[in-house]
C-alpha cells in the first residue's frame, strides 16, 4: 500500500484568502456604476443567439436531428403513444366531468406546443389522472351535473359549455401562474414537492380515480362528490344504490377488465421484447363501439355511451374569465402539482439517457401549452406517467416523437372522431382504471423506503392518508406542511459529535461511530451537523454544553483562579522587587498545558463545515458559547466556516473575542495549530522550572 505525503504551512482563513482567494465581485469593486449597469446590458449577437435556442429548444435539436438514427424511432413511438392517447383522452376527460371530444383537444394542442418549447426528449404530455380529477371536483363545485337527466343522451348543450368554460379557465389560470413563475425563476418550488410526497399524492389520487369510475362502471346515474371525505361520501352512495346496477354495463365493465389487465401485465412483462405494446386500449373502443352500434344497447339495455362527438377544431374562445376569483386556490394545487410530476418525470428520463433540462424552461413549456391551450377549450395538462414510459420503451429519440403523436390524435379529430358516438362510458372508465397500474404498484416501494429513511416513510404515509381521507389538494397541502415539518425537526434534533483522528492521518470522524479513531489529549473537537438558526440555537447549547462539560459553576471557579493567580502574580513582582530569589507561587497541575483529558479540555475546535447557514440568533448565541468557553480556560477554534456564516458571524462581534489566526481553513490546520502551541508551551514551562 502506497501512501502519498503534503507538506504545506498552516492556514488560517485570512492567510489562505491573501494567497488564494479574489473574487469577482472584487476585481469589480472599482467599477463605476454605470460601467456595471453597461455590462449588465449588453447584449451581442452570441448572446441573442444564446436566448433564442435556450427559449426555442428545437432551434437546437432540430437542426441536429438524425434522421437516419431517430426518424424510424421517433415515428414508431409518436404513433404508439397517438393511438394510446386517444382512448384515454377520452376516458380522463370523464374525470374532469366534461364531454370526451375535449379530452381529444387535450391530447392534441398541449403535446404539438410542448414539442416546440420543452426540453424534455421522452415526456408525453397530455391528459393525466390526477390534474383530470382535481379539475373536475372544480367543474363540479362550480356546475354541478343536473340530476334527473338521462344521461344516455345528449347533456344540456348550455351545461356543457358552462362546465368546458370551467375547465378551460382552470388551463388558463393554471398557465399564467407558470409563465409568471418562469419569469420570477421560481422553478425551485418544484423541490417542495419531494419524491415521497409526489408518489404518495399519485397512489393515493388512483383510489380516487378508481372509487368516482364505479358508479359508471356499474350503470349508476349519482351525484360526484367533492370536498373533504369525497371517498367514504362516494361509496357510502354506490352501497345504497346497488340495487339500480344497470346488468348489462357490469357485464361489460367485466369483460372489459378482464381483458384489459392482463394484457397490460404482458406489455409491461415482455417491453424488453415488443418494439411497441398491444394497443389494447384503442382496440376494445372498436369493439365495444361496433357491438353496442350492432345490438342497440343504448336504447334496448340503457347503456351510458360517448354521443356526439364533432369532427374539426373548436373555434378559439375565451374561457370563463369571470370564475377566476372562485377558483385561484384550487388552481394552485394543479399548477404545482403538474408541473411538480412533469419535471419529476422529464428528470428522471434526462438522467437515464445523458442529457439536460431545464426546469424553468420547462415552467416556460407548459406555461405556453396551458394558456394557448385553453383557448381552445382544453382542459389542464401535464406529462403523463404511462405515456411516457411507453413513449421511451418503444424507441423515443426527441421531441419529434410528439409531432407523429399529434398526427394521430388529428385523424382522429377530422374523420374518425364521430365513429364513437356509440362508445360505452363503462369502456372509458375501465380504461381510467386499468391506466393507473404503475400508481398502484408503487406500494412496493414501501418497504426499500422504510429500509432507506423512515422519516421519508412517515412522509409518503401521512401524505397517502390525508389524500384519501381529505382530498387530493387538501392532501397535497398536509403532505407538503408535514414534510416540510420533518426537515425543522431533523436541524432542531441534530447531533453535536466528538471527532476523533484516524492514526497517522488528517482524517476526523465520530469517535461514537469509529472506533479506531481515537480524541487528542487536551483537545475536544466538535461537530454540529446542522444550520444554527432561532429553532435549533437552544439545542446546539445544550449539546455543546454537556460535551465539553462547560457549566456556570465552572465558570466562577476559572474566574476566580484567574483573579487568585493575578494577585499572586503581584505578590510575586513585589517579592523580586525585594530581591528574594525563591518563587512564592508554585503552578497548580490542573493548569499544566500537558493535564489530563480526562480532567481538563484546553481547547476546542467546531468544525463548522456542516453549519450551512446562521442566523443572527444562532451567531449570537455562537459567539456567547465562544466567549463562555474561554472564560472556562478553554481556547475556541473554528475550522472550515464558510463565507456566509463568517461574515454573519463577524458583523456578531465574533472577532470582539476571538483572534483571526484562530479561524482555520481545515480541522486538521487547526489541530496542528494547537499541537504546535501546547507542544511550544509545554518547552517553555519545562525551561523556567529548571
Amino acid at each position: 500500500m502506497s501512501g502519498v505525503a503534503i507538506y504545506r504551512s498552516i492556514y488560517t482563513e485570512d492567510q489562505f484568502d491573501q494567497h488564494f482567494s479574489r473574487s469577482k465581485e472584487e476585481e469589480r469593486e472599482g467599477e463605476s456604476f454605470q460601467q456595471k449597469a453597461r455590462r449588465s446590458c449588453a447584449c451581442s449577437g452570441n448572446a441573442w443567439k444564446r436566448f433564442l435556442k435556450e427559449r426555442l429548444p428545437f432551434l437546437t435539436w432540430l437542426p441536429r436531428y438524425k434522421f437516419k438514427q431517430w426518424l424510424i424511432g421517433d415515428i414508431i413511438a409518436g404513433v404508439t403513444v397517438g393511438i394510446i392517447h386517444i382512448p384515454q383522452g377520452m376516458a380522463f376527460a370523464l374525470l374532469t366531468s366534461v364531454a370526451p371530444i375535449y379530452g381529444l383537444y387535450t391530447s392534441f394542442f398541449p403535446v404539438m406546443l410542448y414539442m416546440l418549447f420543452g426540453t424534455g426528449r421522452h415526456v408525453s404530455t397530455g391528459t393525466f389522472a390526477g390534474i383530470s380529477l382535481m379539475t373536475g371536483s372544480v367543474v363540479e363545485r362550480l356546475v354541478p351535473r343536473q340530476m334527473g337527466l338521462n344521461i344516455t343522451n345528449l347533456e344540456d348543450p348550455e351545461l356543457e359549455k358552462q362546465r368546458i368554460s370551467i375547465a378551460s379557465a382552470v388551463t388558463f389560470l393554471s398557465g399564467l401562474m407558470m409563465i409568471c413563475m418562469f419569469v420570477l425563476r421560481l422553478g425551485f418550488f418544484s423541490t417542495y414537492l419531494s419524491d415521497p410526497i409526489v408518489k404518495a399524492f399519485t397512489s393515493g389520487t388512483a383510489f380516487h380515480v378508481t372509487i368516482s369510475q364505479l358508479n359508471t362502471m356499474l350503470g349508476l346515474r349519482l351525484p360526484r362528490f367533492t370536498g373533504p371525505f369525497t371517498i367514504f361520501k362516494t361509496l357510502a352512495s354506490i352501497l345504497g344504490a346497488l340495487s339500480m346496477t344497470n346488468i348489462v354495463e357490469l357485464i361489460i365493465s367485466l369483460i372489459c377488465l378482464s381483458v384489459l389487465i392482463p394484457t397490460k401485465e404482458i406489455n409491461s412483462r415482455f417491453r424488453q421484447k415488443f418494439r411497441t405494446p398491444i394497443p389494447i386500449e384503442i382496440i376494445m373502443v372498436i369493439v365495444a363501439t361496433a357491438i353496442t352500434f350492432a345490438t342497440s344497447l343504448d336504447e334496448c339495455c340503457n347503456v351510458q355511451i360517448v354521443g356526439h362527438i364533432p369532427a374539426g377544431f373548436p373555434n378559439p374562445q375565451l374561457p370563463a374569465l369571470g370564475s377566476i376569483p372562485n377558483i385561484v386556490g384550487d388552481t394552485m394545487a394543479i399548477t404545482f402539482v403538474g408541473y411538480a410530476v412533469s419535471v419529476s418525470l422529464a428528470m428522471i428520463y434526462a438522467d437515464k439517457h445523458r442529457y439536460k433540462i431545464d426546469p424553468n424552461q420547462e415552467l416556460l413549456a407548459h406555461g405556453i401549452s396551458n394558456t394557448i391551450s385553453s383557448l381552445f377549450t382544453c382542459f389542464p395538462s401535464s406529462a403523463s406517467l404511462a405515456t411516457s414510459n411507453i413513449l421511451e420503451s418503444a424507441g423515443s429519440y426527441t421531441q419529434l416523437a410528439g409531432f407523429f403523436t399529434c398526427l394521430v390524435v388529428l385523424v382522429v379529430l377530422l374523420l374518425i372522431g364521430p365513429l364513437f358516438y356509440f362508445l360505452p362510458k363503462a369502456v372509458l372508465a375501465c380504461i381510467n382504471v386499468t391506466s393507473l397500474r404503475q400508481m398502484f404498484l408503487q406500494f412496493q416501494d414501501l418497504p426499500e423506503l422504510w429500509r432507506a429513511s423512515k422519516m421519508d416513510f412517515m412522509v409518503w404515509v401521512v401524505t397517502w392518508l390525508a389524500v384519501i381521507t381529505l382530498n387530493a389538494d387538501l392532501g397535497l397541502a398536509v403532505g407538503v406542511v408535514f414534510s416540510m415539518m420533518t426537515v425543522i425537526c431533523r436541524t432542531q434534533r441534530a447531533g453535536c459529535s466528538v471527532l476523533g483522528r484516524a492514526s497517522n492521518t488528517e482524517i476526523y470522524r465520530p469517535v461514537e461511530k469509529n472506533s479506531l479513531c481515537h480524541e487528542i489529549p487536551g483537545l475536544k473537537i466538535l461537530a454540529y451537523n446542522a444550520p444554527i438558526y432561532y429553532g435549533n440555537k437552544n439545542f446546539f447549547r445544550d449539546a455543546m454544553t454537556k460535551l465539553v462539560g462547560l457549566t456556570q459553576e465552572k465558570i466562577k471557579k476559572r474566574e476566580k483562579s484567574k483573579k487568585t493567580l493575578e494577585s499572586v502574580n503581584k505578590m510575586a513582582i513585589t517579592t523580586i522587587e525585594n530581591g528574594l530569589v525563591c518563587p512564592t507561587y508554585s503552578p497548580d497541575k490542573d493548569t499544566s498545558p500537558a493535564g489530563n483529558q480526562d480532567e481538563k479540555i484546553q481547547s476546542i475546535v467546531i468544525d463548522c463545515s456542516s453549519v450551512i447557514f446562521i442566523d443572527t440568533a444562532g451567531a449570537k448565541l455562537f459567539v456567547q458559547m465562544c466567549v463562555e468557553c474561554q472564560k472556562a480556560d478553554m481556547w475556541v477554534y473554528l475550522a472550515e466556516c464558510n463565507k456566509d456564516v463568517l461574515k454573519i458571524l463577524t458583523y456578531s462581534g465574533l472577532f470582539n473575542h476571538l483572534r483571526p489566526e484562530q479561524i482555520f481553513v481545515t480541522v486538521h490546520d487547526a489541530v496542528v495549530y494547537v499541537e504546535q502551541m501546547k507542544e511550544a508551551s509545554s518547552q517553555k514551562s519545562t525551561t523556567i522550572w529548571v
